[in-house]
């Protein structure tokens, strides 16, 4: 009798023992797909939920995308991964995340067909390619060329947005060049010499169904609110519109919602792009060039309890105002340090929880 009340509570046991081990294998319901989200996007939990914007952007008007400089710098091929991350693998994740379009990276292939047979295999898409105008130094032809390259290149991708940024005297890309400090300040001539430029952009644009988006970036004429405020004033609103990148304009010390408010109806293209706050100090106190300030890890994704950034606001503005178009994450980080595909999960996770698409 004693071996069988043994045996029994063996039995029970081992029933215990199995029942918990099912149920810690059981995904949270947290993890079924939702309309056309990756089921990976619910394997990075969020730090905390975010609330959902009220009024949300129009699903069928807005669309998520992830630049690829998670994955490889196109300012510094050398951040990278040893042997390097392949072009295959960057489009893989970027679709395994959720995302449905892509910045333009000298990784992709050029071959027109051969991209397109790539994106069609992840049903994703092209969203910007990257014109650096040099109005300023008295390069228009040579500006010219290649922004008429890209809108050839846009037409074949069936796309609609023109990425430009004056590089005029740009210190971005250069070693050991503090960018804040050693940024080019334009003259009366060299301003008015960009809005010419970027007028004439803007109307061949037009002209082609696309649309001019201006970049304020680190290390170039254009980087700080009053530099903003005068390009916007100094161009036609109607073929020059914004480009919002929160975390270059958190660089510059300009608050990204303040820029979000007061131009919410130029804004015709975004990129979320989050800051390490330690960090940044870290670049401003030691004068750290822009790529290795990259390098140090200054910038992360939206949904990251590291970043400073908080997006809900930002993107509640854009809502709002009924954006319509790309919603492009961005973070540059060196892969060695930031695995990529697990950045990508943490941001797309974030956007699902405060946009609803």
């Amino acid at each position: 009798m004693s071996k069988i009340r043994d045996i029994s509570r063996l039995f029970a046991l081992s029933l215990v023992f199995i029942l918990v081990g099912i149920n810690s294998l059981t995904l949270p319901a947290s993890a079924a797909p939702s309309g056309n989200n990756s089921v990976l996007v619910s394997l990075v939990p969020p730090s905390s939920k975010p609330a959902l914007l009220n009024p949300t952007f129009d699903p069928t008007k807005v669309n998520l995308g992830i630049t690829p400089t998670g994955w490889s710098n196109s300012d510094d091929l050398t951040i990278d991964l040893d042997p390097p991350i392949p072009f295959e693998q960057i489009l893989s994740e970027m679709a395994l995340s959720g995302f449905k379009g892509s910045q333009m990276s000298p990784k992709f292939p050029s071959k027109i067909k051969d991209l397109k047979k790539e994106l069609k295999l992840r049903d994703l898409k092209i969203s910007e390619p990257w014109v650096g105008t040099l109005f300023t130094e008295g390069k228009e032809d040579e500006t010219l060329k290649e922004f008429n390259k890209q809108v050839a290149f846009m037409k074949e991708m069936k796309g609609k947005n023109i990425v430009v940024a004056e590089l005029g005297g740009a210190v971005h890309q250069k070693k050991c060049v503090d960018p804040l400090v050693n940024r080019p300040r334009f003259t009366d001539e060299q301003w008015t010499k960009l809005f010419e430029g970027l007028n004439k952009l803007g109307s061949l644009a037009k002209e082609n169904g696309m649309q001019l988006v201006y970049h304020p970036h680190i290390g170039t004429g254009v980087e700080n609110f009053a530099d903003i405020d005068r390009l916007m004033k100094g161009t036609d609103s109607e073929n020059v519109k914004l480009l919002l990148d929160t975390g270059h304009l958190y660089y510059a010390d300009v608050d990204p919602l303040a820029v979000t408010k007061k131009y919410a109806n130029r804004i015709k293209h975004v990129h979320l792009k989050n800051i390490r706050q330690p960090i940044l100090d870290e670049s401003k106190k030691t004068g750290r060039s822009f790529l290795d300030s990259i390098r140090a890890g200054i910038f992360t994704v939206p949904g990251d309890e590291d970043g400073a950034i908080d997006f809900q606001p930002i993107l509640q503005e854009l809502a709002k105002a009924k954006y319509e178009g790309w919603l492009m994450v961005e973070a540059e980080q060196d892969p060695n340090k930031a695995n990529p595909l697990t950045y990508a999960l943490m941001a797309r996770n974030y956007l699902r929880q405060v946009t609803d698409l």
